[in-house]
């Protein structure tokens, strides 16, 4: 099993009980100048958990998915929460080729003995890419009823909610609250692999 690589918590508030990224996407974003389209060019260096993420999002490579599990295991043993499951954030492209809060969520499991549950949360209807979307209260104007909770499933349980790169945390924040209101759910606690340094 690949081992878990370096990582530097940051505390996430939320509607959760508790919510860390585990470390930033980047280490650095250098503006280089501009391409002969006008387009701003940067310099960009990630953190290896950054690094292993965009290889698994960007390049398809799965072979980055045990190391990037065993990292998120290795700190949720170091918690010590009590969870009773795993519960992905339903991604935002159900035909995209490889979903890698999906994958990650599954490794993850197997390696923290916990079950995942993929139909805990689903989506109500689909939302547009957040990525371009920076304003706060467009995001959550777009979020706005989009999960739906499965509450056979998850009412009075503690629930692990993970995500791969929290950026604003509307997402986040949307899909917990509907796990604890319209799920149920006694508890809450969120994981993103990791975080963008701009989260407008």
């Amino acid at each position: 099993m690949a081992g878990p690589l370096t990582t530097r918590p940051l505390r996430l508030t939320g509607p959760w009980k508790q919510g860390y990224a585990l470390d930033f996407h980047t280490a650095s974003s250098t503006y280089k100048g501009d391409d002969e389209f006008g387009h701003p060019v940067f310099e960009t260096i990630r953190t290896p958990l950054g690094e292993a993420l965009y290889k698994l999002k960007y390049s398809r490579d799965r072979s980055v998915i045990p190391v990037i599990a065993a990292t998120v295991s290795n700190y949720l043993k170091a918690r010590d929460w009590q969870v009773d499951g795993i519960v992905p954030v339903p991604p935002s492209n159900a035909r995209r080729a490889v979903q890698p809060v999906l994958e990650i969520a599954h490794a993850l499991g197997k390696l923290a003995a916990l079950p995942v549950c993929d139909a805990c949360l689903s989506k109500r209807r689909s939302t547009p890419p957040l990525k371009d979307v920076f304003d706060r209260s467009e995001r959550e104007r777009l979020l706005s009823g989009a999960f739906l909770a499965n509450p056979h499933l998850t009412a009075g349980k503690s629930l692990l909610l993970l995500d791969d790169l929290y950026r604003s945390g509307a997402t986040a924040a949307t899909a917990a609250r509907e796990l604890l209101d319209g799920g149920k759910a006694k508890a809450v606690y969120f994981i993103a692999v990791t975080r963008t340094r701009t989260h407008g």
